[in-house]
């Protein structure tokens, strides 16, 4: 990135497919072990379905507002600074 005065800093493409998809898995993932983990013992009396609900209800919120944000900052981070080398 320029630190010129009034330069634009480089834009970054949007994540490939792939990438996008990495991303998500290294979000997802370990969510879902830890409210398995947390919600486990609550959650093993309940069907499939509803069990399935009440995880999704919950991780899809964490990974998407509370995850997923630093993954692509982290990824701009390490674009940029391939980049400036």
């Amino acid at each position: 990135m320029s630190t010129t005065p009034g330069a634009q800093p480089a834009r970054i493409s949007p994540p490939t497919k792939h990438q996008l998809a990495l991303m998500i898995w290294l979000c997802v993932f370990p969510t879902l072990t830890v409210l398995n983990l947390l919600l486990g013992d609550w959650l093993r009396p309940l069907a499939t379905v509803p069990r399935t609900f009440v995880l999704a209800t919950v991780a899809v919120p964490i990974v998407i507002y509370g995850l997923m944000p630093y993954l692509h900052k982290a990824r701009v981070h390490l674009m940029t600074r391939d980049r400036a080398a």
